[in-house]
This record gives C-alpha cells, structure tokens and sequence, in this order.
C-alpha cells in the first residue's frame, strides 16, 4: 500500500508523529502508522500530557494504582505515567532503531518547563530521565534558551542524545548547533565514541506566521501605507527562515570541523520541523509539510495533520527550492519593521510559558484526581465567598501559578516576601515531610516516659502551643502520663498545676527554641527546686528533659543539671511552625501518640501542597490566597470556629496567623473563643473558618454558618474524618500562612513587636531584681474592687469604660488582655463582655491571658493592622509564689510583663486601658462586666 507519508522517505524526510497517548500505544497504534506510514519517531511535550493523561478516564487505573500503592506526591505519578508511556513508545520504535543502525527510531521526552532558565538544573534533571527511562534510542528534549545551550553540549559530551526544542531564530540555531559540535568534540577528545550519539534541532515554524501574520493584519487594518506589500508576506516568514536555516545546516555539514567527526562516525544534527499544523484556516492545512520536505530533515506532525497530507499533501523536495525568494522575504520583513527578532525571541519565552502552563493543567487535573481517591483520608475544604472575594482569589491563584509560587516557595526564594532571610526560615516543610524525626528514638524514648503519672511541658508560644492541640485533641495512650501545658507565670496557673501531680513521679519538659526565654527559665528553677525537695538533691535532673536548638543556654544548663534527655531543635524553623518537629513531637510520643502514624496521615497533606502542585490545585495554598486576599479587602478579622472537640486548634492558630503576619500596620487579627452570633452582629471585616472533626455535633458554630454565607460572609469549612488528621491542617496552615504573608507583603518568619515587649518586662524585672521596687502607677479611680489606669479620668468607670470603648471605629477590635489565671470562669467571663462589645458596636473582639498572648497575638496588636482598643485587666497575686533564687515573686514577673506590654502599646499608639483587680478574681471580673454593660447601653 502506497502512502504519501512513506513515500516523504524516498526524498530523504524522516516523519516523526507529534502525539502519545497510552490507548494509541497499547492499541497498536503507533505501530501501525509505522508499518503503513514509515513513521520513525515520536516527540512529547507538556501539552502532550496534558492533553492525553488529563482529559478523559484512560489513564485513571494507573493513578489509582499508583496513589494506593504509595500514596504518592502529584509528580510522582505524573512521573510514572510519562515514563511509562514512553518506556512503550520507545519499545515499539525499538525495531526501527535497530534496523537502521541508530540513525532514527527515537522518542523524546522533555525536561521539565520550570527548569528552562537553570542549566545545571537541566543537565541534572536530563540525567535522572536518562537513567530512569533507560532505553538506547531515547532523546531528551532541552529548550533552546540562553540556559539551555550550555547544557547541551555538556549533555552531548555525556553521550546522552538531545533534542533543542523551542528554536525559531536563526542565531539560535547555530549556537545549538555549535553546542552540539562541541559536544562532540570533548566527548572525542576524551577518547569516547560518538557514533552512536543522535541529535535533532526542533526549530518552529507554524508558531512565527500565527504572531507575524497577526501583526501584519492589524496594521492593514489600521491602514498601513504598505498594506500590499505587507498582505504579501502573510504564511511566507516562517517557512523563509526555515529554508535559510536549512541552508546553515548544508554548509555545516561540508565543513572540516564536521568532517574530522564524521570519519570518526559522528551523525549530523538534523534539523526537525516543529509547530507544523497550520493555526490560520485561510491558509493550506498541509503548509508546513509541503513547503519544508528535505533530505536528512525530520518533520514532526500531528495526527490531523499528517490524515491531511496523506489525502492531499505534495511529494517534492521543496525545502531548496527558491532561497533567494526566502531572503527576499526576510529582507522585505525587516525593511516593513515586522521585527522577527524581537517576535523569536518572544516566542521562546512564550513556547517556555504554554509548556509550563500545560504541566501546571497536567498536575493540577491529576492533583483533583488524587484528591478524589484519598477521600475522607484528606482534609477537606470548601469555601464560600462574596464575588469580589471569588474572583481576586482565583486571580491570584492564576497569578500565582504563572509567577511558580509554589516551586519558589519550596525552594527558599525570599523575593517571594521581602527578599529578606525569609529562606532560612523554611526548616518546617522538610519537617512536615517527615525528613527531621528519629521516629525509632522517639519510640524508645515512649517506653522510657510510661513510668511517670503525668507529664508538665514548660514553655511558651510556638515550644507550647503545638503540643497543647496535640493533647487536648488527640489525647494521652492507656499507660502514659497525662500532659500538662505550663505557659504562664501567673502565681495561680503555676500552683493548679503543682496541685495536679506528683512531683516525684511527673516527667518535665523545659521547651525553649531559643533557650533564653524568661517565662520557661523561671519555671525550670521552680519545678527542678520541687523535684529536689522531693526526690533528693542531684536526683531531680532524672525528671527533666530539654527541647531546645544546638548550643543555647538551655542545653548548657540541662547538661550541667544532668537532664535525662536533650531533644534537638531545627535553627531553621520558628517556633510557631514548630509543631510538627521535636518540639510537638516529643510530648506526643511521652503521651503515647503513635508519632509515626500521625506524620503518615499528615504527608497526604504534605503531598497535596508540594512543589509539583499548581496554585488551584494546592489545598495550603488556596488557604493562603483567600487569607491574604481577604486582609486585602479589608476582611482581616479571621474568625475561627471550630467544633468542639477541635476547640484547641484556636489557640495554635492565633500565634501562627498574628505573629506571622501582624506586622507593618497589616495583617491578620485572629479571633478565637469569641461566640458565633447572628449575621447582624458582623461588619464587614471578617472572614470565619469553621474546622469540623466528623461525628462532633454541629452545634452553635454549624448551625448559624449558613445564615453568615446567606448574609454574604466568607465562609470557608474545612472537615477532619479522623483527630490523627490534626496534623494535616498544622502543615496546610503553616503553609497558608506563608503565602497569605507573601501577598500581604511581609516577612512571616519574624516577630519584630514581640521582642519589644520581651525587652520592657527583662528592663522592669532587672530592676526589681536591684532595687526590690516595681511602680504600677497611680489610679485615675478607684470604684469598688476596681482601680483604673488610663491616660485621663472620664467620672466613675462606667463612664471611663464609655470613653474607652467609643474610641472603636468599623474595622477596628476590641481586646482584653487579661492578667490573671487562665481557667474556664474566666474565660467564660471574658467571652460574654466580648459579646457585649460586639453586639453593641459591631466590632471584632479578642482576648487573650498574660503572659501567655504575649508570645502569640500581642504581635499583631502592637504591630499589626490599626484601630485596635486594649482593656487590661491585672490583679495582685495573693497568693504569691517565689522563684527559687531570686529576689522577684512569680506575681511581681506578670506584674512587669503586664506593665511593659501595656508600655509597647502605648508607644505603638493604640488606645489602653487598665483595670486592676484588688482582692477575689471572680468578684472583680463580675463587677467589671457589669460596668462594661453599663458603659454600653
């Protein structure tokens, strides 16, 4: 049987198929247009892929397979679905390959897009497919950019075979075909064969009329004066710069240079015409076959388009046909300014960008896929939000994926924030993928902690937080002590806590990243001094273990005690995105938690929010972006309401959303614990997240989240199936945060306004520690139980309290910074004056217990967006508890805390209140709500 596709072979024109999908493989059709047609290879791209793995079902039981069999990342099973496929192409092409000696048969695979600008990332990534995919008559496809050259002859020299993709200016071609040459050269010179190296030159063609013709029909419209000689160059630039450098590549070949490694057994680089369906109908659908037909050439051809040539296409060797007309034409182009340089040079960045875009298509369509077979095993996530909001999220999620946020993210590129050391900070995303856990130590260190009764960890922040959520929802083993979380110096807390254990048979944590913060030192000598006294001086040091970065004070200290264990912290994370390193760690595995299983069920997550997965696609990074888009719009105030059994989350989530991004005058305000109200009881400032763990009641948060959407809040739902799934959304909020931070415009990694406070209550406390002195100033009133501190007295305190709460304007926050024992009456206490204050006046409120926000939210309150109104509440520590060497009580430590925060505030320019309490806690905290409804009926 006769074909005009075969028959391209007997005027010396190679045809290579531009398609490959795995039906068509294991269907038998490649090898059919081989038998019939005398196709000799095969070339994919990105858009290949992505044309055939995501659209439609063919591919799905391979993904299924891969997905249960591993539980593997996005790329992966891209991965093994390409390499498989061309495993095959390659194996059917093998008979060609054979028979011809090497000189074709081959099928090329591309590197991957986002690498076009890094050549020693192409030349790495080239390898490893070489390697992976092992088939002699494989071709690697490298992109001709300024990177990419390089890395082909470096890539030649190695012995592998290359294809230069994305070639469409003449000067290009030749600093290819030199690279090639070069090549050659070394691997000679080192005394290696070259003759069964292959090489082909993809230069397009299709892609140069479509932006020319484009050009040339806008200015005949425009009414060019040169319209004529402008209509005649429509569907002619392309194919003239093809002939001409066709006619490089004759001179080439003559060459002594080529000569020397032709007797050596070199074979020459063909040129390969790509891009040759014809995009503009009123030209012929056969064009670029016709017109581009000569020998040692390959033209790369599509289905439809090759079914066309083979009813109608022209047999003769045109490709040296009238070279002086193609220089005529790019002579008439240039004088006409159509500007093929600039256009070429465009359209390689442009051919780099569609590719890149098709894998971002690819792995998105494979990461919904994913997503759907893992089911309940993935937290879930919906969101419901205002149009504006809708559509400047999906804008930056796009925005995002052309920009590769999530592959800069993952790579540590701090212009993604500040340009700062934003990438020294990123320690956190090799810990969530389970890279920085000795889970066998972990686990003998289990056995070692069942001996104790209970377990209190001695921290603040980030070293506390994460480990707290992990107790409260997840639980202690049968067996294990009971955890306790110590992060306050509050006389009250520190004694319910000393009244819960036994000192003799309670396991101790001193947590501290740094090592050198006050609040976990102090506790240390506290507890240490009450081991000792129970168990015998020099024993105590069996009790204690140490969770702190190499080389800080605490280490020193607890080697010197002889603590049984130092848990080595990661420099590279921050506290706040601690949880998931020794820092969470390490108290889960003392309560029993199979840490091991946990990490398991959290690198889904991981998996999900990978480099590999594009923007929409990407469960943190959706988060991120309807974040950062909110605070944007004016909707910082993120409301957090979580079912019940995930009620400790807030806590986490407050430290990691304000000190991250409550900076700079921006950022977001996090509220936590404040009841859910009805839809009038909002402004327009506010973005709720509803955290579900299946089999909780819905309850009050649940039941009026659709009367907020229907109101036109944003709503966003995200779904536990499990509580070992907590640690999904450590690692999706960790990462959410990062992003949110990056379009807010700050560095999430510092926490500058922390540290002020830090630095005013160590100035009040050294100088107790001199002079025995603390001065809290003087009441502008005194009213009962009450004494207030303000700037100015306003009459009696229903009518300070009036003054102080008139100053709230819409966008702005109400915060009570409550100084006392953190217990549920008072935090209940606390929540029902919050509502007072929102219902009245339609304002977000926070609130948080001193010194424990210190190190959490106060960053965002001295720092972060303005309008917030502080009302703090201290009282006197009666009783108090001394700290053993030192001359300042536990009560006289939040004392100066309470006064050095308030100091910051003051400095930061936010609107202060104090109110302290004389005598019983709950007497005043009543008196104190009464005063608060009086100010605002």
């Amino acid at each position: 049987m006769t074909s005009r596709v075969r028959d391209l072979g007997t005027l010396g024109q190679a045809v290579w198929l531009d398609f490959l999908e795995r039906s068509f493989l294991t269907e038998g059709g490649l090898a059919r247009l081989i038998a019939q047609d005398g196709v000799t290879g095969v070339t994919s791209n990105p858009s290949i892929f992505e044309k055939a793995i995501g659209h439609g079902d063919a591919y799905d039981p391979d993904i299924i397979q891969l997905v249960e069999g591993g539980a593997r990342g996005v790329g992966d099973v891209y991965e093994e679905l390409a390499v498989t496929d061309i495993r095959t192409a390659a194996d059917t092409l093998r008979p060609v390959y054979d028979q011809l000696g090497g000189a074709d048969g081959y099928v090329s695979i591309e590197v991957s897009p986002y690498l076009a600008d890094s050549t020693a990332d192409t030349i790495a990534e080239a390898r490893r497919l070489w390697t992976e995919i092992d088939r002699p008559n494989l071709m690697i496809k490298v992109p001709g950019t300024k990177a990419g050259v390089p890395a082909v002859r470096r890539l030649t020299a190695a012995g592998l075979n290359v294809n230069i993709t994305l070639l469409f200016a003449l000067d290009t071609y030749k600093a290819v075909a030199e690279a090639y040459l070069a090549g050659l050269e070394a691997r000679a010179a080192g005394g290696e064969d070259v003759s069964r190296i292959a090489s082909v030159a993809s230069f397009f063609v299709s892609r140069i009329d479509t932006r020319i013709d484009t050009v040339i029909d806008a200015r005949v419209k425009a009414g060019d004066a040169e319209a004529e000689a402008l209509r005649a160059l429509r569907g002619k630039v392309a194919i003239a710069n093809a002939k001409l450098a066709y006619q490089y590549y004759l001179e080439l070949i003559t060459s002594d240079r080529w000569q020397s490694l032709a007797a050596r057994g070199a074979r020459p680089q063909r040129l390969l015409w790509a891009s040759t369906s014809t995009k503009d109908a009123s030209l012929p659908d056969v064009l670029y076959i016709d017109a581009l037909v000569g020998r040692d050439t390959i033209n790369t051809i599509p289905p439809k388009t090759m079914d066309a040539f083979r009813d109608h296409g022209t047999l003769a060797e045109t490709l040296v046909e009238d070279v002086d007309g193609a220089c005529r034409v790019l002579a008439e182009a240039d004088r006409l300014g159509l500007d093929l340089a600039g256009i070429t040079a465009a359209l390689v960045v442009d051919g780099v960008g569609q590719f890149a875009a098709a894998s971002d298509a690819l792995l998105g369509a494979i990461a919904e896929k994913r997503a759907a077979l893992l089911g309940e095993r993935i937290n879930g996530l919906r969101a419901s939000l205002p149009g504006p909001l809708q559509d400047a999220v999906d804008t930056r999620l796009e925005a995002a994926r052309a920009e590769g946020w999530s592959r800069r993210l993952w790579h540590g590129d701090a212009s993604l924030w500040t340009g700062g050391d934003e990438g020294a900070w990123l320690g956190w995303l090799q810990a969530g993928a389970v890279d920085r856990i000795d889970l066998e130590d972990l686990a003998a260190f289990a056995a070692e902690a069942r001996s104790f009764k209970d377990a209190v960890l001695l921290g603040m922040g980030g070293s506390s937080l994460g480990a707290e959520v992990i107790a409260g929802v997840l639980g202690r083993a049968e067996g294990y002590p009971r955890l306790h979380v110590l992060d306050s110096s509050d006389p009250g807390q520190i004694a319910t806590v000393t009244a819960a254990i036994d000192p003799g048979r309670t396991l101790f944590f001193v947590s501290s990243k740094s090592g050198s913060t006050m609040e976990p030192d102090l506790l240390r000598s506290y507890f240490f001094d009450l081991v000792e006294r129970a168990a015998g001086t020099g024993r105590a040091g069996r009790q204690f273990v140490a969770i702190t970065d190499p080389g800080s004070a605490l280490e020193r200290t607890a080697r010197t005690d002889g603590f049984a264990r130092v848990f080595a912290g990661d420099p590279s994370i921050g506290g706040r995105y601690s949880v998931l390193s020794v820092f969470g760690m390490v108290p889960a595995a003392a309560m029993g938690i199979d840490v091991g299983s946990l990490l398991a069920a959290t690198r889904l997550m991981v998996q999900s929010c990978a480099p590999d997965v594009p923007p929409k696609a990407n469960p943190g990074f959706r988060l991120g972006a309807i974040i950062g888009e909110a605070v944007k719009a004016g909707r910082n105030k993120l409301t957090i309401l979580p079912s019940a059994s995930l009620k400790p989350i807030g806590a986490w989530l407050e430290q990691l959303l304000a000190e991250s991004t409550g900076k700079q005058g921006r950022g977001v305000v996090p509220v936590d614990l404040e009841p859910v109200g009805d839809p009038a009881a909002y402004d327009d400032d506010r973005l709720f997240v509803h955290l579900h763990l299946a089999g909780d009641q819905v309850g009050e948060p649940g039941a009026r989240l659709a009367a907020l959407e229907k109101a036109g809040q944003p709503v966003v739902r995200i779904t536990l199936a499990g509580r070992d799934r907590i640690g999904q959304e450590f690692f999706r909020w960790e990462l959410a945060t990062a992003v949110a931070g990056a379009i807010i415009g700050i560095d999430p990694f510092d926490q500058p306004d922390v540290e002020a406070a830090k630095l005013k209550t160590r100035t009040l406390v050294d100088a107790y520690e001199r002079t025995g002195l603390l001065e809290p100033g003087a009441p502008v009133l005194r009213e009962g139980a009450l004494s207030f501190f303000a700037e100015r007295s306003a009459g009696d305190g229903a009518a300070l309290l009036r003054t102080h709460f008139e100053a709230l304007r819409p966008g702005g926050y109400a915060g009570f910074l409550a100084y006392i024992e953190r217990s549920d009456v008072h935090e209940a206490a606390l929540a029902r004056m919050r509502v007072l204050i929102r219902d009245a006046r339609r304002v977000a409120t926070v609130a948080g217990f001193g010194p424990r926000f210190l190190h959490s939210t106060g960053q965002a309150y001295k720092g972060g967006p303005p309008g917030g109104v502080f009302l703090e509440i201290t009282r006197d520590a009666d009783p108090d508890l001394a700290i053993p060497g030192r001359r300042a009580s536990f009560g006289t430590v939040q004392m100066s805390q309470a006064l050095g925060d308030l100091e910051v505030l003051a400095e930061r320019g936010r609107r202060w209140l104090r109110v302290h309490i004389d005598g019983d806690t709950q007497a005043g905290l009543v008196a104190l709500e009464r005063l608060v409804a009086a100010a605002l009926a």
